[in-house]
Parts: C-alpha cells; sequence; structure tokens
C-alpha cells in the first residue's frame, strides 16, 4: 500500500530518468512511471508467493522422506510444526494470492531450487529450531513466527536478492518498502481478527494513481517555467550547473504548490524537503528549503497559490 510520499518518490526517480536519457516523450514517460509503480506489487505478490512456496516445499520433501526405499523412524513420523503452520497454511489455500500470481505471471515454479535452498537455510536458525520443538501454538504464535521468517531471513537471504536483482531494476529502491507491506499484512490479519489474510492494494486511496500521474506529466509540461522561476532566485548560479536531482526536486515542489490545490503548502514544502534529505546532499538541502522559502512567500504575495498557507502574509 503505497502512500503519497512513496509516489513522490518514484516520480522523482521517473523524472530523472526521463530527463537524463533526453527523451521528449511525455506519453512514454507517464506510461515507464506507471510500469515501475505496478513492478512493486509484483514484488509484494512474489515475496508473499515464497511463504507459500516455502510451506509446499516442506511438505514435499516430507513426503519424499516418507517414500524412501528404507524410510528411518524420522522419516515416517516427522515433525509437522512448520506445515501445520495455521499462517502458512492461509497463505498456500490463498485463492486471490493464487489467482493475482497467474494473472501477473509470478511463480517459482523454475526457481524450486532458490526456494529449497532457502528453507534449508531457515532451518538452521535457533528460532526455527525453538518453534519446532513448542508442542502446540496459536494463530497468534504462528503469525509471529512467519514475521519473524520475513525479518530474518526473506529479508536477508543474499541468494533472494540476487534473484530479484536479476528480475528488475525496480526492486533494487522498493525492497525496504515491500517487506514492511508484507509484514503489515501479516499482522493485520491478527489486528482486525479476519478469518484469513487480506492482501493490501497497490494504492492506499484510489485517486493516487492519478496524482503520481499528473505530478509526473504537469512538472514535465511546466519545466520551462519552472526553470526561469528557480533562475530568478538562484541569480549566483547557473541553473545548468546546479544538480539535477535538485532541481527537479524544486520543480516537483513548485507544480505541487501551483498546480494542486487540494494538497496543503506545508505539506508539500515538507515531502519535498524530506526528498532532498534522501536524495541529495546535506547542503542541496538547506539550498532546496531557502529557493523554497522565498517562492511561496513571493507566491503568497502575489496571490498565485489558491489555498491557505498558514503562518504567511495572506493566512486570516
Amino acid at each position: 500500500m503505497l502512500n503519497r510520499r512513496h509516489l513522490r518518490v518514484k516520480v522523482l526517480q521517473s523524472l530523472y530518468a526521463f530527463f537524463q536519457s533526453g527523451n521528449d516523450d511525455l506519453a512514454s514517460g507517464e506510461k515507464e512511471l506507471l510500469f515501475g509503480i505496478e513492478k512493486i506489487y509484483d514484488l509484494y505478490l512474489f515475496q508473499f508467493t515464497m511463504l507459500g512456496e516455502l510451506h509446499s516445499q516442506a511438505m514435499r520433501i516430507i513426503e519424499e522422506n516418507r517414500n524412501k526405499r528404507l524410510p528411518g523412524p524420522a522419516d515416517l513420523n516427522p515433525n509437522s510444526r512448520f506445515v501445520d503452520n495455521q499462517c502458512l497454511q492461509m497463505i498456500s489455500r490463498h485463492k486471490n494470492l493464487e489467482d493475482l500470481a497467474a494473472k501477473r505471471k509470478i511463480y517459482w515454479s523454475n526457481d524450486l531450487d532458490l526456494v529449497r535452498k532457502l528453507l534449508f537455510h531457515i532451518q538452521q536458525q535457533p528460532y526455527y529450531q525453538k518453534y519446532m520443538e513448542q508442542s502446540s501454538s496459536s494463530l497468534e504464535e504462528d503469525v509471529e513466527f512467519v514475521v519473524k521468517m520475513v525479518k530474518k531471513d526473506l529479508i536477508n537471504f543474499e541468494l533472494l536478492h540476487h534473484f530479484y536483482e536479476e528480475k528488475s531494476i525496480y526492486w533494487l529502491d522498493d525492497w525496504e518498502l515491500v517487506n514492511k507491506m508484507l509484514i503489515k499484512t501479516l499482522k493485520n490479519s491478527l489486528e482486525k481478527n479476519i478469518a484469513g489474510i487480506e492482501l493490501l492494494d497497490l494504492y492506499k486511496e484510489v485517486e493516487d494513481r492519478e496524482f503520481a500521474r499528473e505530478l509526473f506529466k504537469r512538472t514535465v509540461l511546466n519545466q520551462e517555467e519552472w526553470d526561469e522561476i528557480i533562475a530568478g532566485k538562484t541569480q549566483n548560479w547557473d541553473i545548468d550547473r546546479i544538480a539535477l536531482m535538485d532541481v527537479i526536486i524544486m520543480k516537483m515542489a513548485l507544480t505541487e504548490i501551483l498546480k494542486f490545490p487540494q494538497v496543503p503548502v506545508k505539506v508539500s514544502l515538507n515531502e519535498y524537503i524530506e526528498l532532498s534529505k534522501m536524495y541529495s546532499t546535506p547542503k542541496s538541502k538547506v539550498f532546496i528549503n531557502g529557493v523554497l522559502d522565498k517562492l511561496v512567500e513571493e507566491f503568497v504575495l502575489e496571490k498565485k497559490i489558491n489555498k491557505i498557507v498558514k503562518g504567511l502574509a495572506s493566512d486570516s
């Protein structure tokens, strides 16, 4: 579930790629942006289906051991705590997850060796062995175990990182976000006291997809005007010498402040200062903050902003 901050990050990344490439095809730029956002949900589903595949592989291994030519006592009477985990069973039988994965062509059938390697790695961990020693457990304990498995192993398993890096360049920056979404989904099944696991939607609100698309489009369409406005507040700087990332952050901020009347100015300013902290240098953050503050003061005096700006001259 993406919030507006996540969407601003994706727009920033897409604009950077768009301007760096010298692309002037706005439609293709928008398409690339939305494609990149959709890929986040694919990664979310990949991680979720991995949990189900770990469960399925554990069941297959138990069956294979039982069917050995000379099975031992442990093969005939295996510890079934892992395969009996209620949370993993719900994931394995999740019809909506299965349908979404099939629709988006998400499957592990060609990479079962990776699944088994991850399962073997998990089975060596102290938290797994402690869980397997319990005689019984509640749904809450089963969910807590799966959450721990995600945090300790699905997030950190190096071979899984390599797999995802080869699958999509879009997932390098989305890894932390997607795993937070996965953990939130698992915990929600307990907090909401629902019979099953309810998958998150990609967008928090239905209009968020349009917000991202419009932010990208209007930033591109108004870039010459934004260049002129920014240049007027950076007389000691040639705009071509200001870091491209800093320029794009300021252009996005101007777009949101002047073209999105439903978003409070303070929210926009705070969000783009945060983006500058994430993607620019400490000096850039101070520079961007100073430029935007001066511009907002001017916009208020010139009545260019069609919304209340608290703490400034036009606030009534």
